[in-house]
């Protein structure tokens, strides 16, 4: 896992498992930045306290998994490219719709999910999202790319903003 040194030393078996599937569903259907965006709510997921992860099935965490991601993006939207059914998710997976819709709820109540939250979107929706740039400043909500850079900066570093820099990796 990538994430891996912030994942507990304790769950990084179940995490592995889980992202491992992911990684396979996301390689055959739908893309890496999916497989990325996966692989890091599981790591979230797994320093909860106390993680939900410790409880239940690998494949059924990996199915709300994708789909919440899929929420998150908008995976189930025709207009939207990957796209995928639900019911396509469903059989894809093997797990039935109720279980992956509920533990895929579980999983955004959690951790606070939302459609375009900036934290686990992806970067084709987020660049086309102002609402994300809003910051406020001495009172008024400013477009954060419209700020000196050294501002812009701060307002990354402090989470506010999503980070759209080429990664390292690349």
């Amino acid at each position: 896992m990538s994430d891996g040194s912030r994942v507990p030393i304790a769950l990084r078996p179940v995490c592995e498992r889980i992202t491992a599937l992911t990684n396979e569903f996301c390689a055959e259907r739908l893309d890496a930045e999916y497989a990325d965006l996966c692989r890091k709510l599981v790591a979230k997921l797994a320093r909860q306290r106390p993680s939900p992860l410790v409880r239940g099935e690998p494949r059924i965490w990996a199915a709300g998994v994708l789909c919440a991601v899929g929420r998150v993006n908008f995976l189930f939207d025709r207009s939207q490219s990957p796209h995928l059914s639900g019911d396509e998710l469903v059989t894809l997976t093997s797990v039935p719709k109720s279980t992956m819709a509920n533990k895929a709820k579980q999983i955004c109540d959690l951790v606070g999910l939302y459609p375009l939250d900036f934290e686990l979107c992806r970067r084709e929706l987020l660049e086309r999202n102002p609402l994300v740039w809003l910051v406020e400043v001495n009172g008024i909500p400013v477009d954060a790319r419209r700020l000196p850079p050294e501002l812009q900066a701060e307002a990354r570093d402090r989470g506010l903003t999503p980070d759209l820099r080429p990664s390292e990796a690349a």
